[in-house]
């Protein structure tokens, strides 16, 4: 089996927050469904998302998400094979970020400050990954 990551970022079609729970009670389900786990960001409108699982799997569930009606613009960060989970506790860990988060980490707010900005991310390698691993493990 070839275990890969995926990081990607996506727009919330209208900003409307209110679909969030049900992208989440989706998320939760399909993935543990499909044996992906993985995590997702929230900010300003935009998401911030790695899965992790089999190849076909994660890749299925990365379509599906460029499909789906609530989402758009999604950008592929990374694909990458990795040897272990990095998110293997989650089916799918959520965090929305707020002022408060940028205040205490005034070395990642340029990052999510205003929405994930894309060319900053793309610019300093291995950032998103940081980002993501850094909410997962309930440091704010």
């Amino acid at each position: 089996m070839r275990l890969i990551q995926l990081i990607y970022v996506s727009d919330l079609v209208g900003e409307n927050e209110a679909a969030i729970p049900a992208i989440l009670e989706s998320s939760v389900r399909r993935n543990g469904e499909n044996g992906i786990t993985g995590m997702l960001l929230y900010s300003h409108g935009n998401f911030l998302q790695v899965l992790e699982g089999e190849q076909d799997s994660v890749r299925e569930t990365y379509s599906r998400i460029c499909k789906d009606p609530r989402h758009h613009n999604a950008i592929l960060l990374t694909e990458e094979d990795v040897s272990e989970r990095h998110f293997a506790n989650w089916s799918m860990g959520y965090r929305q970020l707020g002022p408060e988060h940028a205040a205490k980490l005034p070395k990642y707010a340029p990052y999510f400050q205003f929405g994930f900005d894309v060319s900053a991310i793309r610019a300093k390698p291995g950032i998103a990954l940081e980002m993501l691993e850094l909410f997962s493990q309930g440091m704010l």
